[in-house]
C-alpha cells in the first residue's frame, strides 16, 4: 500500500461515506471544519467495521461526531456548510469555537517552555526535570487524526496555536547546560511522518559524546496503529530501521511511545510484522492511550488490549484520563468510573501486563494517579498520588480529595480534611506570577527559591516558619 491522506475535502470520495445518510455527511463536514480530520485507506478499509456505523469504536476514534460540538455551534457550522459559505467565513466561525475549547491545557504554553539566555525555546517543553519534549516542525501532522487528541490545536492551521521548531542547535545548547535531562521525547503530531533522512538530522546530534547524560530517546507515535507500512514497505522503511539500530548501538535506549486506543488496532498482519521489525532494532515499545467514551470505556477492551500488547512483546505503560481540552464533554469519563474500569481490567491480566499505570491525569502540577477510593473518619475520599511533579519532591506523594461521583478532572476535586486548597496550589500560583520555579530550573549558583507556601503563611499570620 502507498500512503495517501484523506481529509475533509476528500470525504465525498470515500465510497463508505457516500453511502451514509445525507444528514450524517453534513455533520461530518461541519464538525471537521472545526476539529482536525484525516484518515487513510488502511484505517478506512482494515480497521473500521462499516456495518456498525456510527457505533464502531475506530469510526468514533477517527471520524467527527455531532456530540463533539456544542449544539448551538454545531447548528451554526451545519448551516454554513449547507449554504456553501465562502471558506474564509467558515474558517472564521471555526476559529471562534476553537478559542473556547482550551487549546493548550495544563499550562503548556505559559509554564512549560524553557529558555536559554532569556530566549524561549519555541517548539520545546520542559515540565519534568528528566524529560524534554521537542516538536520537530516537519512532524506536526499524523497519518490519521484521533478525534480525542489533546494536541488538536497543532493541526487546525492556526500558527500561533502550534508548538514546532526546526532548530536543533539551540536544543542541543540547552541540553548541554542541563545535565539533569536524561530523556528527550520527539512528539507532535507524529515524528514518524518524517522521512528517515529528516528524522536523522534531529536524532544524530543527541548521540554526541557531549550529551552523554541523555540516555533515552523517545518517539511518541501512532504510526504502528494508523500506518504500520511505515516500517514495512514505505520507500525508506529500511533506512528508518537502520537509524533506530544506530541509536541502540550508541548505547541509548530508543523508547517507542506507541498509542493504541483499541485492541482492533493490534489485530492486523501488518501491525504484527511492523512491531516485530521495530523491536528487532533493539527499541522498546511502550503503549499508552486515554480512556475515552465511545471508544474504549470498557474493562474488557483494556484487558484484551494489554494482553495482546504483551503477546507482541510490547510494554503496557499508561491509561490516561482524557484531558480537559477540545471535545472533552463527548469523551470524558468520571474519575470514579475510570478507576473502576482500570481496576477491573488490571485484575483480568497477568503480572506481565501490570506494568501499566492509571488512570493518570496529565494536569498542570504533574501526572496525578487516581490510586484508590477509600473512607477515612466517615468521609469517602479519592486517594491521589503524583507519578510526576513539576517539583520532583512531589513525586510519589499521596494526597486526598473529597469523593465526587461526577468529577472528571483534577480541577473538579476539592481537598479533603477541611483544607481550603491542595498543597501544590500556592506553588502553581507563585509560578504563574513569576515568583517561584522548581529548584532544578535555577542556574548553578543562583539562590534557592523561597518556599511560596511558607511565604503565604507568613503573610497571613505575620510569623515565618523560621521565626
Amino acid at each position: 500500500m502507498r500512503y495517501r491522506s484523506i481529509g475533509r475535502r476528500h470525504l465525498s470520495q470515500l465510497p463508505q461515506v457516500r453511502h451514509l445518510d445525507p444528514e450524517q455527511r453534513l455533520t461530518l463536514e461541519a464538525v471537521s471544519a472545526v476539529l482536525p480530520f484525516k484518515v487513510n485507506r488502511y484505517v478506512v478499509d482494515e480497521l473500521i467495521d462499516w456495518d456498525d456505523i456510527p457505533h464502531d469504536p475506530i469510526y468514533q476514534l477517527t471520524f467527527p461526531q455531532a456530540g463533539m460540538l456544542d449544539p448551538g455551534d454545531l447548528e451554526r457550522m451545519r448551516a454554513l456548510v449547507a449554504a456553501n459559505a465562502p471558506e474564509d467565513v467558515v474558517r472564521c466561525a471555526a476559529r471562534e469555537i476553537q478559542a473556547r475549547m482550551n487549546p493548550h491545557p495544563a499550562g503548556q504554553r505559559k509554564l512549560n517552555v524553557p529558555t536559554v539566555d532569556g530566549r524561549r525555546l519555541e517548539g520545546s517543553q520542559h515540565k519534568y526535570r528528566e524529560t524534554v519534549l521537542f516538536f520537530p516542525s516537519q512532524g506536526q501532522t499524523c497519518h490519521a487524526y484521533c478525534t480525542y487528541c489533546f494536541r488538536w490545536a497543532q493541526f487546525v492551521g492556526v500558527q500561533e496555536l502550534r508548538f514546532a521548531s526546526g532548530e536543533m542547535r539551540t536544543l542541543v545548547e540547552y541540553l548541554e547546560r542541563h545535565p539533569e535531562v536524561t530523556d528527550v521525547l520527539f512528539t507532535g503530531g507524529d515524528p514518524m511522518v518524517m522521512g528517515a533522512a529528516i528524522l536523522r538530522r534531529y536524532i544524530e546530534p543527541l548521540l554526541s559524546a557531549r550529551l552523554e547524560h541523555v540516555r533515552s530517546i523517545r518517539i511518541g507515535t501512532k504510526a504502528l496503529s494508523y500506518w504500520p507500512y511505515r516500517f514495512l514497505t514505505d520507500s525508506d522503511a529500511d533506512d528508518l530501521l537502520r537509524l533506530f539500530e544506530e541509536v541502540t548501538e550508541a548505547g541509548k535506549q530508543l523508547a517507542f511511545m506507541a498509542h493504541f486506543s483499541h485492541p482492533r488496532e493490534l489485530g492486523t498482519a501488518a501491525v504484527e510484522r511492523a512491531v516485530r521489525r521495530v523491536r528487532g532494532t533493539g527499541a522498546v515499545i511502550r503503549c499508552q492511550a486515554p480512556l475515552v467514551r465511545h471508544v474504549n470505556a470498557d474493562a474488557g477492551v483494556w484487558a484484551r488490549m494489554w494482553q495482546r500488547q504483551v503477546e507482541l512483546g510490547m510494554v503496557p505503560y499508561y491509561m490516561f484520563v482524557e484531558r480537559d481540552t477540545g471535545p472533552k464533554e463527548y469523551f470524558k469519563v468520571s474519575l470514579a468510573r475510570a478507576y473502576a474500569i482500570f481496576s477491573e481490567a488490571y485484575s483480568r491480566v497477568s503480572g506481565l501486563a501490570r506494568t501499566v499505570r492509571g488512570p493518570s491525569m496529565s494536569a498542570t502540577p504533574g501526572k496525578v494517579l487516581v490510586d484508590g477510593i477509600t473512607e477515612i473518619g466517615g468521609e469517602k475520599l479519592f486517594v491521589l498520588k503524583f507519578l510526576q511533579g513539576r517539583d520532583p519532591a512531589w513525586t510519589n506523594r499521596i494526597f486526598f480529595a473529597r469523593f465526587d461521583r461526577a468529577a472528571a478532572w483534577l480541577d473538579d476535586l476539592e481537598p479533603a480534611g477541611g483544607e481550603t486548597e491542595f498543597f501544590f496550589e500556592p506553588y502553581l500560583r507563585a509560578m504563574e506570577e513569576g515568583r517561584w520555579r522548581p529548584s532544578w530550573q535555577h542556574d548553578r549558583g543562583e539562590p534557592a527559591p523561597a518556599d511560596p507556601a511558607e511565604e503565604e503563611v507568613a503573610a497571613a499570620t505575620g510569623f515565618s516558619e523560621a521565626g
